[in-house]
Formats: structure tokens, C-alpha cells, sequence
């Protein structure tokens, strides 16, 4: 094959495609050497800029190809003055381009992070419509600035267990409101009139009833009594309230417990309720021993005296001092 060595086998594809390769080999180096070339003759121009020439070679070199031939001093003076001049401003545009560049490649970065980021903080989006602000234009009004910094608060965000000196101020004063009117509700409890049926024992019973006060105490109670009985038994007239006993359901009540504690606090006695002070029978159609009785007896009034001298006889010996913590979840029989 023509072209060819002597040596060569190949087919006629091989032979085409050595033949482009050659002429590529062949453009390239040619265009090589035309660079080479042009670079000498750069190199012995004396007019252009050389790479990593300082300022003021630059004007210098700037000057001189405007200064060719002979000039007066005013236009030397001149071009001076206006090559230095247009220097300058070329500067001036480049570090404005350079600034403008830098704050858009900023103002990129920051839109990455926050989509990366994406804040899940209830007032990031206050957060970062601030930032946008900043970056936008730069204010110095001082109020502005703050409202920019400030976050905001999530309006659907339940805040009810955090700490409010308000919220908190008003419960008080409702407390304060509801303690006043429980107060002034128990006291008018208090003051209500009661009607109680007792029976004064020294031996044989004798029934009377006697009005007090439901907030009245067991000792301003038997005061009553003792003006009520001096009339007509002799041993009452001659002894002294702290001498009487008040006996209610088998307890002995202390002197200074009140009818209105018996009733707030609902409290039992071995035969019956502490808090009922009249006198009814449990009547009922069919016997229901798994239904708790529902009977109240008349206290009795005792003379001190009388108790210690048969406190070992029925029905003395089954009587007990009241004591509040102790609880009777059933009523035993009644002796009277």
C-alpha cells in the first residue's frame, strides 16, 4: 500500500486511520510552534504588560506608548495626569466587581445552609426573614436593627406549664376569693340553730331537748343544760359544767369538740351516728342484715360522780372516751 513501509499489514480501515492521526499530530504541532512563536515576539516588545508587573510599571509602560514622539511639557503633564486618572478608576470598578461577587457567593452560601439546616425552632422563620433583611440592605436605623433580632412566639404552642407571675397572681387572688366565701359559707353553718334531744341519766332516764348552736361546743352545750335541769334536780344545781359528761352512741365527748365537727366529719359511735341529734328508730319491711342500720339515740347527760361509782355496771361499762382517728365501720346492739 502506497504510503506505507515495505513491512506494513494492515487493512485498508487501519491504513485511514493512521493516516488522520498523522495529519491531527501534524496541525497540533504546527499550532505549537505558532504559539512558541508569538510569545517570542511578545517578549521583545517593549510596550505590553509583562504578568506580576507592579503599578507603577504599569504606568510607566502605559505612559510611554502615549508619549511616542515629541510632546510638550503641558500634553506630558496632561497624559500623565489622565493615564493615571483612568488607572485609578479601572481599579476602583475592578474592587467594586470583586466586592459585588464576593457578597453574591455569601449570600449563596447562607441560602445553602439554611436549606440544608432547615431550623425546626418555632420562630425560625422570624429568624431567618431577618437575616434576609441584613443581607438585602444595610439599614442603620437602631429600632429596626432590635426588631430584626427579636424572635417571635408560636401562637399554637401550648405554654401553660410555664412559669407566669400574671396567671399566677390571678390564681392567688381567686384562692384567696373562694378561701373568703368558704369561710364566710361555714360560718353562716355555724350560726344555724339545732335542735338536740338528750336524756338526763342518773339511773332512769329523763328526755328533755334543748336548742344551741350548730358551731356551739359540747361544753357551752351542757352549760345550757345545767340551767335547764338546776330547777328541778338538786345535784345538777350544786356541781359544775366540767362535772358533766355528754354521752352519744356509747363515746364520751370531750368538752371541747363541737356539734359542727360531728357533722362536717360525719362521725360514728359504737350504736349509731355521732352527727344525728334527734331521736329515730331503723324501720324497715324486709330484714336486711347487709344493710347497715340507720338509728339514732338520745345522748346522755352524766354526772361525773354517778360515772365513777358505776362505770363497772351496763350501761356505763360500754362507754368510751370519743377519740376522732378511730373509725367504727359497724354499729354494735344499744343498751338504754
Amino acid at each position: 500500500m502506497s504510503g506505507m513501509g515495505d513491512g506494513y499489514v494492515g487493512t485498508a480501515q487501519d491504513a485511514v486511520r493512521i493516516r488522520r492521526l498523522q495529519k491531527q499530530r501534524e496541525a497540533e504541532r504546527l499550532k505549537i510552534q505558532e504559539l512558541k512563536t508569538k510569545s517570542a515576539s511578545d517578549q521583545g516588545q517593549p510596550g505590553l504588560l509583562q504578568f506580576g508587573s507592579s503599578t507603577s510599571e504599569i504606568l510607566e509602560t502605559a505612559f510611554k506608548k502615549e508619549t511616542v514622539g515629541l510632546v510638550t511639557r503641558e500634553q506630558y503633564v496632561e497624559k500623565r495626569v489622565n493615564i493615571q486618572t483612568k488607572f485609578e478608576e479601572e481599579e476602583k470598578e475592578k474592587l467594586e466587581k470583586l466586592r459585588k461577587e464576593e457578597e453574591e457567593l455569601q449570600l449563596q452560601k447562607r441560602k445553602k445552609r439554611k436549606t440544608k439546616g432547615g431550623s425546626k425552632l418555632s420562630f425560625a422563620d422570624d429568624f431567618e426573614n431577618g437575616s434576609d433583611e441584613e443581607d438585602g440592605e444595610n439599614k442603620t436605623s437602631e429600632p429596626k436593627n432590635l426588631m430584626r433580632g427579636k424572635f417571635g412566639k408560636d401562637p399554637t404552642v401550648e405554654t401553660g406549664f410555664l412559669p407566669d407571675s400574671e396567671r399566677e397572681a390571678e390564681e392567688q387572688a381567686e384562692r384567696e376569693r373562694l378561701r373568703k366565701q368558704w369561710l364566710h359559707e361555714q360560718e353562716l353553718i355555724q350560726n344555724e340553730p339545732l335542735e338536740i334531744t338528750y336524756s338526763y341519766w342518773d339511773g332512769a332516764g329523763h328526755r328533755r331537748v334543748i336548742h344551741v348552736r350548730k358551731g356551739d361546743a359540747i361544753g357551752e352545750f351542757l352549760r345550757g343544760v345545767q340551767q335547764q335541769l338546776a330547777p328541778e334536780f338538786r345535784e345538777i344545781r350544786t356541781t359544775s359544767v366540767e362535772n358533766l359528761l355528754y354521752v352519744k352512741e356509747d363515746l364520751i365527748i370531750p368538752h371541747q369538740h363541737s356539734f359542727y365537727e360531728l357533722i362536717v366529719n360525719k362521725a360514728r359511735g359504737k350504736s349509731g351516728p355521732l352527727f344525728h341529734f334527734d331521736v329515730h328508730e331503723d324501720v324497715r319491711t324486709i330484714a336486711d342484715a347487709t344493710i347497715e342500720k340507720d338509728e339514732s339515740h338520745a345522748g346522755k347527760v352524766v354526772e361525773r360522780h354517778w360515772y365513777e361509782k358505776n362505770k363497772h355496771i351496763f350501761p356505763a361499762s360500754r362507754w368510751e372516751i370519743y377519740d376522732p382517728t378511730r373509725k367504727w365501720e359497724r354499729y354494735t346492739i344499744h343498751g338504754d
